[in-house]
């Protein structure tokens, strides 16, 4: 990441008080004849990447290529990734506002949007944004559309859930079991792993199923109940929380049965994300809630640990009404927005236009010739020469179109083996997704943060058995009176509005 954070003051680059340099039409080398060149300042989060000597986020090929492409002079900054957001509000507080800011936070959208500080683009994205308009589904456009107007370019989430069941076939294997198909076989094969040996080391040593701290990686044991933790679905021609329905209470039972009988790692409320991985790479566990890539990671480790590690993607569990499924998130990963300052809004849209859509490609995977090539239909990667270019990604990432064909390439380019493709579409086959589309509302802002701590809490005490099931129902009245009925509300006006 480059350096602290310096509000450029490059006006003779355009900017959001600033215009074109000069008056007449002209070309870049490839700039679509006729279309004024202008000069405009873009506020990007790079992440931390680096750069390669020499090089920074204003002198390297990647920006050449847009700037060429679009027949604009574009100037990035790209302020520290510690801080991202608190370095957007100084940026917004300034008097030399830029002509695009990314930030991949709603709150700070709806914040700007309500302060009149962001300007409406349906007009821009109607003339310059086909590609736009072609790679980003309507629902999204939905989420960034505030009393009619559109104040967002979104830029897409790459894959369509995190959360796979994935099972050690080789203990099933040794135990003469079946890959499960309903939650009760899943129950049977937890039961196998935690007291039948499975690694066959004499001990008992390994665990039925595990999970990790604040309720992480259940997402398809809610599913069997046809239910996700916050999200939002309709009940008689309202939306209802699922954190609040019967079906999350039946998931607690179930999970609070799991942990009773012994089938779940007792660590299980105290598993960080590094220690969760740890056991699985280190042969403890042989049945978990998997992301997509962890085939490339703990699942890989184990394997290289234990060559007689075979790993089995399975079927999401299906529960007791056939239910069966996993989270599913939003459709948007961030926001591409235009300071109402800005004279040049046109201009940031046919950038957008340009990465979303013919430069996307490179902006993703590269260079043909020089960080990949093509052989059998396939994408070879040169990794070394990858990871020398990573900082491309700040732009590809930054307007990321809907389910990319460049994006499933990438994935196999990392290794047919990991599977990486088929765990995706297995996931988008199954997601469960949020029926609310729209931005946090007011009621959000305020309690949402205390509502999940007090979720995290009441659930974890159900499972482990400090508290009774039926305190579920305490829960869910603490939760209504605590802002929850005030959120279900605005929720509900914005349903209203958008059904």
């Amino acid at each position: 990441m480059a350096g602290a954070l310096t509000i450029l003051a490059a006006c003779s680059n355009g900017g959001g008080g600033g215009g074109a340099t000069g008056g007449n039409p002209s070309t870049g080398k490839n700039g679509e004849e006729g279309i004024e060149r202008k000069s405009i300042r873009v506020v990007f989060n790079n992440s931390g990447r680096n750069f390669p000597d020499g090089m920074d986020e204003n002198n390297n090929p990647y920006i050449d290529y847009i700037r060429d492409n679009t027949n604009l002079y574009i100037t990035m900054q790209i302020p520290p990734a510690d801080g991202y957001q608190d370095a957007l509000n100084v940026i917004m507080a300034s008097d030399n506002l830029p002509d695009l800011i990314y930030s991949s936070d709603s709150s700070w959208f709806e914040n700007y949007v309500q302060q009149n500080a962001l300007q409406p683009l349906d007009e821009w994205i109607d003339k310059y944004g086909p590609d736009l308009k072609k790679n980003i589904p309507e629902d999204a456009w939905k989420t960034v559309t505030i009393e009619g107007n559109i104040y967002a370019i979104p830029s897409m989430n790459a894959v369509p859930g995190n959360e796979i069941m994935y099972v050690r076939k080789d203990w099933l294997d040794k135990l003469g079991l079946e890959p499960p198909q309903t939650l009760e076989e899943y129950r049977e094969v937890m039961r196998a792993f935690a007291q039948d040996d499975p690694d066959g080391n004499g001990q008992d040593d390994t665990y039925g199923f595990i999970t990790g701290e604040n309720l992480a990686r259940i997402a398809p044991i809610l599913g069997a109940f046809g239910i996700q933790r916050g999200m939002w679905t309709e009940r008689d021609g309202e939306l209802v929380n699922m954190s609040t329905l019967t079906e999350m209470k039946e998931a607690l039972g179930f999970l609070a049965e799991l942990h009773r009988d012994k089938l779940l790692d007792p660590e299980w409320p105290l598993n960080k994300e590094a220690n969760f991985t740890e056991k699985i790479a280190a042969g403890k566990v042989g049945l978990f809630s998997a992301f997509w890539y962890d085939t490339r990671g703990p699942i890989l480790t184990n394997k290289n640990n234990d060559p007689k590690a075979e790993w089995l993607a399975l079927e999401f569990p299906a529960g007791p009404e056939g239910k069966k499924g996993t989270m599913g998130y939003g459709y948007i990963y961030g926001y591409n927005v235009v300071p109402v300052t800005s004279k040049n809004p046109d201009a940031v849209v046919r950038m957008l236009n340009f990465m979303n859509g013919e430069g996307y490609r490179t902006l993703l995977l590269g260079f043909e010739g020089e960080v990949w090539r093509e052989e059998d239909g396939k994408i070879v990667t040169d990794f070394e020469k990858h990871n020398e270019h990573i900082y491309r990604q700040t732009l590809g990432g930054s307007i990321r179109p809907y389910q990319a064909d460049e994006e499933r390439d990438r994935l196999d380019s990392l290794g047919m083996e990991f599977d990486l493709n088929a765990n995706i579409d297995k996931i988008a086959d199954a997601v469960i997704r949020d029926e609310y589309l729209g931005i946090p509302t007011p009621a959000m802002g305020s309690y949402s943060a205390d509502l999940n701590k007090l979720e995290i809490e009441y659930f974890t005490k159900i499972i482990v058995g400090q508290s009774p099931l039926d305190e579920f129902d305490n829960f869910v009245r603490e939760w209504k009176s605590r802002g929850g009925d005030e959120i279900t509300r605005e929720v509900n006006e914005w349903y209203a509005a958008n059904k």
